[in-house]
């Protein structure tokens, strides 16, 4: 089993507003020499699975400036300070983003969005039970259309590239295992 690295020093090397960049300066236990590390500081995420009422995923299509791509997505959103786990970021993304609002939610996931760069979690929320009940509350940088979508299209709007965010793709599948008892152990 590979071993961890012993932790050097570290050094603050800018803020980007929505994540701040550190340097890590480490040893390797297999050379002994050190090397720089450079490390993306982000807030964690969640990742919303809200099924309605009906049966169907409440999902959203946005424009993402990364790729210049409109991706069909589930809602989701950094959790913010005030949030006191990921379950009630969740609830409060998923009223914000498509003013849904379900009877039920639980933690079905986690997984680290990119462990050689960034430091973050993204949890995955299963919400259950939804029906519109708000207006949206779009941040001035947000641009959403909420759609409903039967789960049975999932693996058809993956495969032709209509879903193509790589953590939705994860929280889908999430939701595959918790729909099959595979889930597994949440750390």
């Amino acid at each position: 089993m590979s071993q961890p690295w012993k932790h050097l020093s570290s050094e603050h090397v800018g803020n980007f507003r929505i994540f701040n960049l550190r340097s890590d300066r480490k040893l390797s236990p297999r050379t002994g020499l050190a090397h720089d590390f450079y490390v993306i500081e982000a807030v964690n995420w969640v990742n919303v699975i809200a099924i309605t009422t009906g049966g169907q995923l409440v999902m959203i299509d946005q424009f993402r400036h990364g790729s210049n791509t409109t991706e069909v997505e589930v809602p989701g959103g950094m959790i913010d300070k005030e949030d006191v786990d990921p379950v009630m970021a969740a609830v409060r993304e998923l009223r914000e983003e498509t003013g849904y609002e379900g009877a039920s939610a639980t933690l079905i996931g986690r997984i680290y969005p990119n462990p050689a760069i960034m430091n973050n979690c993204c949890y995955t929320v299963l919400i259950e039970g939804c029906e519109l009940k708000h207006p949206v509350e779009l941040d001035a940088g947000e641009d959403l259309v909420t759609r409903l979508v039967d789960e049975r299209q999932i693996p058809e709007l993956i495969s032709a590239g209509q879903i193509g965010h790589a953590l939705v793709v994860v929280a889908l599948q999430f939701y595959q295992l918790w729909k099959t008892g595979g889930q597994r152990t949440i750390r």
